[in-house]
């Protein structure tokens, strides 16, 4: 198989793993927060988390990481939501359940992402993928 067709393989699993699980996990978040039920957005947080599981699945499968329009994408998203939700809570009328259920969305995906950059880098190595070390040439000096 050459490197494009891999390449091309891959993005399709991955399109499909996102359509259905993420799709659906968002769905079921959205209905828990419509009829005020905690337990129903959980379910919801559960499916997305499945698939960020099945998507490094397929990524180990295909031996590669996030591209970097992946990784764009589910900060730009998180960034995106989390804005959502606080001016949610600081102007609008948000019942006690539909706190909790934005607190363990954004909870679990933080603690999943941190989970996965830890089990992937090391400790070490995670830090050091956000942490620039001053006059490593890696900065510009004015």
């Amino acid at each position: 198989m050459s490197q494009t067709d891999a390449r091309t393989e891959r993005s399709i699993l991955i399109f499909a793993i996102w359509a259905v699980l993420g799709l659906f996990g968002l769905c079921v978040f959205l209905e828990g927060l419509k009829a005020d039920w905690w337990a129903l957005s959980a379910a919801g947080v559960l499916s997305i988390v499945l698939a960020f599981v099945a998507h490094i699945v397929v990524n180990g499968i295909f031996d590669t990481g996030f591209t970097q329009g992946e990784a764009a994408l589910g900060i730009g998203a998180y960034g995106v939501l989390g804005l959502i939700f606080v001016v949610s809570a600081v102007g609008g009328d948000m019942t006690m359940a539909d706190y909790y259920s934005g607190l363990t969305l954004f909870g679990v995906l933080a603690a999943g992402f941190l989970a996965y950059l830890f089990t992937r880098h090391g400790l070490r190595g995670a830090f050091s993928r956000f942490h620039i070390k001053p006059g490593d040439g890696s900065e510009e000096h004015a």
